[in-house]
């Protein structure tokens, strides 16, 4: 009898990796698709053709030079999506500064961290967003940050200024530019973000050209995308999801990136891809859930959208399946990755059937390595049975930013990229992810996975999100707890009707114990759901809450 298949798959793709920096292959765009558009900002009207588009690019990289930005120099960017945002990141990418993206979300503490970790030189900042006020955020802890020579804030007139001398320095020098970017590699870094880790600071994951540029378009090859494609983000540019998937997927297809708004808003994301007659619409899958949940969703024209991703966290299947029913989005894609892989590992491809794209994450991304590993020995696990996902090939970052210790953490010495991500790969290559190993909640022994008992509480009609996680017990360990949002007018569940609805369907020891309802669940700001507070907070509320009974 033969062994079964490991659980180990590899990328096979008939096109090559771009060799490109992400300087030379906009370029390249430019060249065959000047004319079309390249950047839509559909709140003020503003858009720019990709030749449009490359001559603001080429004014913001040349006043960089002029400021003194230099290759290797760390330049940060702190500000929510705009169409400046794009401007810095390519221009920084032309001239081989590395940037820095910085949460929008961040107050004071975070930001001096983040200044002085990256050693950032150069910030860009938007003056204010929404109840935060940057410039004298930054003002308080520029004392603290003697690398910090310049900051430029946007609509200023050091803004205006930047791409004025830088114009102007063209207009006697047409080479300036060009020059540097001649001098870059493909393998530079380019790029620094930090990673929301739930203990300790954040962890600076150092992206190269080649590791965002392939990433981009080999995501936006399984999207289908050409230069007649139309991609609404309203996703943050700040998250891989936002400027990798979303903004290098277009650039390198010739395709328009179109902003909505500078946050996630649902009705203004219906309104921009109705008027912009956008192909493709990314989110997480609570975007997806407010937008589905609009009162006015039926009166949108969305007969334009093709295709999409969902991403960023577990997809849930009813949700998918309103998506592509609803939203009209046939050949939807889910990603799965993370910032360290630049960020995608896993895709589903458009001829996938629909059960392959709402339970599973897809297969291998082009030109990649898989295997899913035991989490104590190391070894490969046969195919049908859960391990630890790891990621090994072009896409795994150059490491955390001054944090060898860190890196050699998630990083072995055969270069794998070790995710922390409970998969299972079937016998042909599509990949389940199962849960997070530090989120499996063990229960009198039994190994439970949140993600499965989740899925099962979306089919409860009254039920629009659930998250399940694990509360200290002392007589099983661990106990199930599931926070729910109701869906709008239903009475709120107690545990003892969820338990009614379980009992049969769910084996005894997966039935939530303890049920809290609430309107909304905390959320970083990319949308993914923090579990880490909930499970802080959950102590506390199981006095308060409806507990069932075995």
């Amino acid at each position: 009898m033969s062994a079964p298949l490991p659980s180990y798959a590899f990328g096979v793709w008939d096109a090559p990796m771009l060799g490109d920096t992400i300087g030379d292959n906009l370029d390249r765009t430019v060249a065959a698709h000047g004319s079309r558009d390249a950047l839509v900002d559909h709140p003020s009207g503003r858009r720019w053709t990709y030749a449009e588009f490359a001559h603001e690019v080429h004014a913001l990289a040349a006043g960089l030079i002029g400021m003194g930005v230099a290759k290797g120099d760390r330049v940060g960017i702190w500000a929510p999506n705009c169409p400046e945002w794009t401007f810095v990141q390519y221009a920084t990418a032309k001239i081989g500064a590395i940037l820095v993206n910085i949460n929008p979300a961040y107050r004071e503490h975070e930001l001096k961290y983040v200044l002085g970790q990256a050693g950032i030189g150069y910030l860009v900042s938007a003056p204010t967003f929404k109840t935060s006020d940057y410039s004298q955020m930054i003002r308080s802890v520029k004392p603290d940050c003697p690398e910090l020579r310049s900051v430029v804030l946007l609509e200023s007139a050091e803004w205006a200024a930047l791409f004025a001398n830088g114009s102007a320095a063209l207009s006697t020098d047409p080479d300036l530019v060009r020059r540097v970017q001649q001098s870059l590699s493909m393998d530079d870094p380019i790029n620094i973000q930090y990673t929301s880790g739930t203990t300790g600071f954040p962890k600076g994951a150092t992206l190269s050209h080649h590791n965002i540029l392939n990433n981009g378009y080999f995501v936006g090859e399984l999207c289908n995308y050409s230069e007649r494609d139309r991609v609404c983000i309203p996703v943050p540019f700040y998250h891989c999801f936002g400027m990798v998937m979303g903004n290098l997927a277009a650039t390198s297809h010739g395709a328009a990136m179109v902003i909505p708004g500078a946050s996630f808003d649902p009705h203004a994301t219906l309104e921009t891809v109705r008027d912009e007659k956008c192909t493709s619409l990314y989110g997480v899958p609570t975007m997806f859930i407010a937008e589905l949940a609009h009162p006015d969703f039926d009166s949108f024209d969305l007969s334009s959208l093709r295709t999409g991703i969902m991403a960023g966290s577990p997809c849930p299947v009813e949700v998918m399946k309103q998506v592509i029913d609803r939203m009209g989005m046939t050949e939807v894609s889910i990603c799965y990755g993370m910032t360290e892989t630049s960020p995608v590992s896993f895709q589903t491809r458009s001829g996938d059937t629909i059960e392959q794209r709402v339970s599973t994450v897809g297969r291998v991304g082009p030109h990649l390595e898989v295997k899913i590993v035991d989490a104590v020995t190391g070894l490969t696990v046969p195919r049908g049975e859960p391990g630890e996902l790891c990621t090994r090939g072009y896409s795994v970052m150059l490491g955390y930013w001054e944090n060898q210790e860190k890196t050699a953490e998630a990083i072995d010495a055969a270069r794998w990229m070790h995710t922390g991500d409970i998969g299972v790969m079937d016998d042909a290559g599509y990949v389940a992810i199962t849960g997070r190993i530090k989120d499996m909640v063990i229960r009198g022994g039994e190994n439970v996975y949140p993600r499965e008992i989740e899925e099962f509480l979306y089919t409860h009609p009254d039920i629009l999100d659930a998250q399940v996680i694990g509360v200290p017990d002392a007589t099983y360990g661990e106990e199930l707890m599931a926070w729910v949002r109701m869906q709008e007018g239903a009475t709120p569940l107690d545990a003892e009707t969820l338990r009614a609805f379980c009992t049969g369907k769910l084996a005894h020891y997966k039935i939530p114990r303890y049920v809290h309802v609430v309107d909304e669940f905390p959320m970083t700001v990319t949308g993914k759901v923090r579990k880490v507070e909930m499970r802080e907070k959950s102590p506390d509320l199981i006095g308060r809450t409806t507990e069932t009974h075995t």
